[in-house]
């Protein structure tokens, strides 16, 4: 893979000079000496307590130690020597949050405490784990695919946010503070560029610019590629000879006239691979400060991804294939561009309140094409034996822009008070097609291929909410809070195509140029219009106490609420609500060098949505959505241990989850799980099973992540610090179906070492890494493939095999 967006090289090159352009004509100012370490200079050399850092879940800055709430902060310094590129590498630091690779639409998705969706990752579904970037909300499941730039830190808040946080933040939301520009700190950034195996190669970069004593900006850019991890099978030697062919063809009733050899060069062989990453983002951000009352941040990035999607592989590779190789015959092709335009604006009236406006817009467009039959079958002849699946997404285009209006006590006050109104507004529209052929693409014969073409789907939500805190005492406070939300949502002319098996038309796959309607053999399959509106209330009952001067307890009782909405053939699907009861405790030790935070959960989960690709009685295809009635019912533990002190840093994140079961579905399917039985009349699909009280998947009993790092000074004053970082997990369930070994990601060990120079003043630092020391294979999500033998062969998205480099850093 070629080093590619020559504009973003030229944006960083500019970012690297800028101090020296502007240092003889700015104010002057002393470098900042504190500064995050991935969005600043140098850290300082004194040790931070752990019990200053501040977080922002409740909407307002209070220390990490004191707030009542399961959150986990991640600083930027966890964040560089991490490497944390993606949401889906915050896993490992917080407690209870898993992330799955989607192949098809290249997505991440989330779950918390055991709550989540994998097929949450439609222009339809919505997920569980709310995202927000500088307090604006992200809808769509594209936006946890992204790259992490210039980022001040990260808040994780575990359990139902819908009081406070809103929409889709049932299981929990994930909160990221980018950096911001600083009018007094004077021209300070930083840089860092890496390479390694696969290809790797990354930079970025970010300056401070302050241009005046009441406004400042900042410049971040970033690049991050490295070639595919997947290699393309050669397929000479695993297809039949001709004579096998021609005889297999025969046999299945074929046409002695129009047999042909399957031709090798239909197998893709060279150019980008699967799992590949090509991606790039910039961002530009202002700060405007005319007095001490009134501030304004506004920033705007641009989001571009050339990389691949993700393959799933054999989870048994065929007999002489390597293990990290796929037959393919679909190319690879992703083209993803994203711009967001974020705003707030804060007010201090008079010395007791404080007036908030944040306001967002998005604008995502992509298209993609995906190899989805994996190369599990061979084909025996150009038309019989294998199936030939090629999902595209020919267009998606996603809109969003949302309003927040904030206003909230500030100082002492007997009673801290917030309140607020919210509106957001989605407008999406997508085409995706399924071409599946038998044999081979090129056969002529169509096993089935379905067109869905949704021109326009709308989604309007608006809330108003308020919560207090009333200080009983010196030591006790009791907190409520309310949240109102009404929800619509529309499909305007949306259309399901599927295959009419008409032979008097070319039996071929479908175009990206060609409309299906009859004449091209296709017929509507399904009928989308529909609207959904509904409206519901959120809550939250919390009392916390101060245990001594060092501790802090707490109780909470607090609700979440996620939206029903529209499906396929216009069938409406109901909104989900859970009811949280935790109890949690926040100790600190060795004045500030040691904290400790545990908290224990229970979650009554009613009406959880599940959604997968299915298949109707007719044959045609669609995505569906079941409510799981009853309760589902989670259980678990959750604890934080941090030290830091001058030459060491340790951090243990354990999770337990001993119970997670699932209500009553009697009839669960999905497309990505072939050979369920045959579904009864009444489920209104072909194939299901009974998944009632099964596990919740992606919820081990046990994970727990132990991370250290000791620095060692140098006789020039320099200091080498190495680092370990190792993640353990119990065996898992992948899906809610619980088909056993292959359905299963078991107990593993995955652990990362890195060891780091940085010189005596700080302005440069050299390191190495190996990321995945033990070369281990970690499925992260399942699918199954029926087989003609009647046997079942099972695929796997993987976390990336080992990857090891060096990376150089500069602060100025």
């Amino acid at each position: 893979m070629k080093l590619r967006y020559s504009a973003l090289h030229v944006a960083l090159a500019l970012a690297l000079a800028t101090p020296a352009a502007f240092a003889a004509d700015g104010p002057q100012a002393a470098p900042a000496q504190n500064t995050p370490a991935q969005g600043g200079t140098a850290p300082d050399k004194k040790v931070k307590q752990l019990d200053a850092i501040e977080v922002s879940a409740t909407k307002r800055e209070t220390p990490l130690q004191k707030t009542p709430v399961a959150v986990s902060a991640i600083t930027p310094d966890t964040l560089d020597k991490e490497r944390v590129m993606t949401v889906q590498d915050l896993t490992r630091l917080v407690p209870g949050l898993q992330a799955t690779a989607q192949g098809d639409h290249g997505v991440v998705t989330l779950t918390m405490r055991g709550i989540g969706n994998d097929s949450a990752k439609t222009e339809y579904a919505d997920p569980e784990v709310a995202t927000f970037v500088d307090g604006v909300y992200s809808p769509r499941a594209e936006a946890a695919a992204g790259l992490l730039l210039d980022m001040d830190g990260v808040e994780v808040l575990r359990g139902p946010q819908g009081t406070l946080w809103g929409r889709n933040s049932t299981a929990g939301a994930i909160s990221f503070q980018t950096a911001k520009p600083d009018i007094n700190a004077g021209f300070y950034g930083n840089a860092q560029v890496e390479a390694g195996n696969y290809n790797m190669m990354g930079a970025r970069a970010a300056v401070n610019l302050p241009i005046s004593s009441t406004f400042a900006m900042r410049v971040a850019v970033v690049h991050a590629q490295h070639d595919g991890y997947v290699d393309y099978q050669n397929p000479s030697s695993q297809l039949p000879s001709v004579a096998q062919q021609q005889a297999t063809y025969l046999a299945a009733g074929g046409n002695p006239a129009k047999f042909r050899p399957i031709d090798p060069s239909l197998f893709v062989q060279g150019g980008d691979k699967y799992s590949a990453q090509d991606q790039s983002a910039a961002r530009v951000s202002a700060l405007w400060q005319p007095s001490e009352a009134f501030k304004w941040n506004l920033s705007y990035e641009y989001f571009i991804d050339r990389g691949t999607l993700n393959m799933g592989l054999m989870q048994q590779p065929r007999q002489g294939q390597k293990f990290w190789s796929a037959l393919i015959d679909t190319a690879p092709d992703l083209h993803r561009n994203s711009g967001t335009l974020r705003s707030r604006m804060d007010w201090n009236i008079g010395s007791n309140m404080q007036l908030s406006y944040v306001a967002g817009y998005n604008h995502f467009s992509g298209k993609s094409q995906f190899d989805q039959d994996s190369g599990v079958q061979v084909p025996t002849s150009f038309a019989t034996g294998a199936s030939s699946q090629n999902d595209r997404t020919n267009s998606s285009n996603y809109k969003s822009y949302s309003h927040e209006f904030d206003l909230k006590s500030v100082g002492e006050q007997t009673v801290d008070w917030i309140v607020g109104a919210y509106y957001g507004y989605e407008d999406n529209n997508i085409r995706f097609d399924i071409p599946i052929m038998n044999g081979t693409m090129v056969s002529e014969s169509v096993a089935w291929q379905g067109s869905f073409i949704q021109p326009k789907e709308t989604v309007k939500s608006t809330a108003l909410f308020g919560q207090a805190t009333w200080h009983l005492s010196d030591h006790w406070r009791l907190t409520g809070g309310l949240r109102w939300s009404d929800d619509e949502k529309k499909n305007i002319g949306g259309r399901g195509w599927g295959w009419a098996y008409d032979a008097t038309v070319p039996q071929v796959p479908i175009a990206p140029s060609t409309y299906p309607s009859p004449a091209t053999g296709f017929n509507i399959s399904t009928r989308n219009d529909a609207k959904y509106s509904d409206d519901r209330v959120t809550w939250l009952a919390r009392i916390d106490t101060d245990i001594s001067e060092h501790g802090l307890l707490y109780a909470s009782v607090s609700t979440g609420y996620k939206s029903g909405g529209t499906q396929d053939a216009g069938t409406l699907y109901k909104p989900e609500t859970l009811t949280n009861y935790e109890i949690g405790t926040k100790f600190v030790f060795l004045d500030g060098k040691l904290t400790w935070n545990t908290a224990a959960y229970y979650e009554d989960f009613k009406d959880f949505q599940l959604s997968a690709p299915i298949t109707y009685p007719d044959g045609n295809r669609g995505l569906g959505f079941n409510n799981v009635k009853g309760s589902t019912k989670v259980a678990g533990l959750e604890s934080e241990l941090a030290y830091q002190d001058k030459d060491d840093r340790a951090n243990l994140v354990l999770s337990l989850i001993p119970k997670k079961e699932l209500g009553t579905l009697l009839y669960a399917g999905s497309n990505d799980y072939q050979g369920l039985p045959a579904c009864a009349p009444q489920s209104g699909i072909s194939a299901c099973m009974n998944i009632s009280g099964n596990d919740l998947p992606h919820a081990p009993n046990v994970a727990l992540t132990a991370i250290y790092e000791h620095d060692f000074h140098l006789g020039n004053g320099g200091r080498l610090t190495p680092r370990f970082s190792g993640q353990y997990q119990s065996d898992q369930w992948l899906s809610t179906f619980n088909l056993g070994a292959g359905d299963k990601q078991k107990a593993y060990f995955r652990g990362d070492l890195a060891l780091r120079y940085t010189e005596p003043q700080d302005r440069w630092w050299a390191a190495a890494f190996v990321q995945n020391v033990t070369d281990g294979r970690v499925r992260t999500s399942a699918g199954r493939f029926a087989m003609p033998d009647g046997s079942f062969q099972y695929v796997s998205q993987y976390l990336p095999p080992r990857t090891f480099g060096v990376q150089l850093g500069v602060w100025f």
